[in-house]
């Protein structure tokens, strides 16, 4: 590791590659507990309200990686943090003993390949898929799952702790998205469950709000009937996570689970409903959608 690995942990110098939904969110916390931070986004309009408070913009994520002690990125798909990592301008080019931290949901066996490219380059990775959605970014309260090399971990913590108030080392290389795949899964059946229960609210004439209240502080309390059944009720279907994410989640989850011979029909069932609504054009708007699934509103 670089020798600022050991100075003070508000020394360090991160950068943060990928500001969409969460990544703006997950930044602007880094840049407030005043470290020195680089952006890069491939829409560059993203990182103006960062530069505006102090970040530096880059032009690469190779650039951001030249000179920093912690790079973490947080993209869409697989095929992105590929690109972002080991493509012609990826941060593994320039990377220098640096702690190299991918926050996307992605593939155990990507995370696995990653790592062992990064000691290649003098470099550790780790995979730290999140959960909590744009509200735990906003209010850094995310779930943090992490695999790889439990001491550089333990380095790059008061980082992580800044994003999330809930952050796990889950094991070796791969640990961390198999964490979040089993995240995922149960997301899948629970909020199929919070839009059904809705659509039997509105069907028996029930005030929705008032069935939120009554059953969200009782064994049905969750995140996804607390929160996003709030929306449904309001009509509110903006992402929070998208769809499309979400199908791609429930892809590389449905594959590992038929890869260890293990049968999920409700995660299975999820994928189907989803990507119905997909094909109806509703892939860019939040999980929370799938209760059109169930109600025409």
């Amino acid at each position: 590791m670089s020798a600022n690995m050991s100075a003070n942990p508000s020394d360090l110098r991160v950068g943060f590659v990928g500001l969409g939904i969460m990544g703006q969110a997950m930044a602007g916390h880094l840049l407030a507990a005043g470290h020195p931070l680089r952006i890069y986004n491939r829409t560059r309009a993203k990182g103006d309200a960062l530069v505006e408070r102090g970040a530096l913009w880059c032009d690469t994520p190779a650039e951001v990686a030249a000179s920093s002690d912690v790079v973490i990125t947080m993209v869409g798909f697989p095929s992105d943090v590929e690109q972002v990592w080991l493509g012609a301008e990826g941060i593994l080019k320039t990377a220098q003993q640096a702690v190299l931290i991918d926050m996307s949901t992605s593939s155990p066996a990507l995370a696995q390949r990653l790592a062992a490219e990064a000691l290649t380059r003098g470099c550790v990775a780790l995979d730290a898929p999140v959960s909590g959605g744009d509200v735990g970014a906003r209010d850094a309260k995310l779930s943090i799952m992490v695999g790889g090399d439990e001491a550089a971990f333990n380095r790059v913590l008061p980082v992580l702790q800044l994003m999330g108030s809930n952050i796990a080392h889950a094991g070796a290389a791969g640990a961390g998205q198999h964490t979040k795949m089993c995240n995922q899964v149960v997301i899948a059946s629970t909020i199929m469950g919070v839009s059904e229960g809705l659509a039997y609210a509105k069907s028996a004439g029930l005030d929705p709000e008032r069935v939120l209240q009554t059953i969200g502080s009782g064994a049905a309390g969750s995140f996804q009937l607390n929160v996003l059944g709030a929306r449904i009720v309001k009509g509110d279907f903006a992402p929070g996570f998208f769809i499309e994410h979400f199908l791609k989640d429930l892809g590389i989850a449905l594959s590992e689970a038929e890869r260890m011979g293990l049968k999920l029909p409700g995660a299975a069932l999820a994928r189907q409903l989803y990507e119905q609504l997909a094909t109806r054009g509703l892939s860019r708007q939040g999980t929370q959608a799938l209760y059109c699934h169930y109600v025409q509103e």
